[in-house]
């Protein structure tokens, strides 16, 4: 790939060799005229040293002194070609410097360091235009996040709020052997506040994360693993010690997301098998046949393969999808031979060979 320094070394020197070359024709041709024009205005009896007339003579030394003169000034012109190769090899890297210092900066930013900027100094030319429209930009993303995490921080105080008066109200004012009007009451209660947790969580993973922690990842899938229930459903889980640079809630979340994506998705007698290996989550469990064609469709929102009443909002892969992301993970999803899913997250992390590693 030819980089723009390369280029522009390459104008640059093209540039100077043309010139130079014109330059030289020119200025050779025209010598050349001009001594033959002087030669012809000699007088013919002139005497050369020795009493040997000199009009003979005179072509030979014109061709020899034309002849010199290419060779002196060829040779300059390879000389000052190569000089111009370096001279405009520095020369484009100072001028493409503030380019440099821009890119830089914006592979570095993230959600954040938004606060960061480019502050180019120099003259009012076309690179202080092009940092300083970046940073006006940049001012008003952060703004702009700024505002979606106010609106998420007072989302999740207005929506969860008035859910818990609500659960009271029923769990208080209806008596348990009211029918199944409590139940059914308190069932879509639940599922509302679960729908507007992962709603919040899927928010804030988007927005990216605002501060990073080294979490050791086989002890959130131990501690998973130690919360799930089987619902008829085998888990087995084995965790070799790794450590992600990250959030801790929100890989939590995202353990708990696909093991309970896998127990839910399940039938009875089922398994469910959890690996940690070398960065690799690997989750792995029976269930019933995913279609190929659908597999697009695992994690979008609100996205559910099977309509199976109480089986949630199809929330859950999208949101391991999008925490993923923001700990700069993948995530891959396999069909199994028999049925259900292989989910794998490929983590970019640190082995940490602590003691409190080991299998589950």
């Amino acid at each position: 790939m030819t980089t723009i320094r390369v280029r522009l070394t390459l104008i640059y020197s093209g540039l100077f060799l043309l010139t130079s070359v014109v330059l030289l024709v020119t200025v050779n041709l025209l010598l050349r005229q001009a001594l033959k024009t002087r030669v012809a205005r000699l007088p013919g009896g002139a005497l050369a040293p020795g009493d040997r007339p000199l009009r003979p003579q005179l072509p030979e030394l014109v061709n020899d002194v034309i002849g010199y003169q290419w060779e002196m000034t060829t040779f300059t012109v390879g000389i000052l070609t190569l000089v111009s190769l370096a001279v405009g090899w520095l020369v484009a890297g100072r001028i493409l410097r503030p380019i440099h210092r821009i890119t830089a900066t914006a592979q570095r930013l993230s959600l954040s360091t938004l606060h960061e900027r480019i502050a180019l100094t120099g003259p009012k030319d076309e690179l202080k235009e092009l940092a300083d429209t970046f940073d006006a930009m940049l001012d008003r993303l952060e703004r702009s996040v700024e505002g979606q995490r106010r609106f998420i921080a007072n989302a999740s105080h207005e929506l969860r709020t008035p859910l818990a008066v609500q659960r009271a109200a029923i769990e208080i004012g209806l008596p348990e052997d009211g029918g199944e009007i409590r139940g059914t009451l308190l069932r879509h209660n639940r599922r509302a506040e679960n729908l507007i947790d992962a709603l919040l969580v899927l928010a804030q993973a988007e927005n990216g994360l605002d501060n990073r922690s080294p979490v050791a990842l086989d002890q959130t899938v131990r501690l998973v693993l130690a919360e799930t229930g089987s619902d008829g459903v085998t888990v087995t889980g084995r965790a070799e010690p790794f450590v992600v640079d990250g959030d801790p809630v929100l890989l939590n979340r995202l353990v708990t997301n696909l093991l309970d994506n896998a127990v839910r998705y399940n039938h009875p007698g089922g398994t469910v098998e959890v690996t940690l290996s070398c960065g690799v989550l690997t989750v792995r469990n029976t269930g019933p046949h995913v279609p190929q064609e659908r597999f697009g469709d695992l994690f979008e929102p609100f996205r559910r393969l099977h309509t199976t009443p109480g089986q949630g909002a199809g929330l859950g892969l999208s949101i391991v999808a999008a925490i993923a992301k923001v700990h700069g993970a993948d995530v891959q999803a396999n069909p199994n031979p028999g049925g259900g899913l292989e989910l794998v997250v490929v983590f970019a992390g640190s082995e940490d060979a602590s003691p409190a590693g080991g299998g589950v």
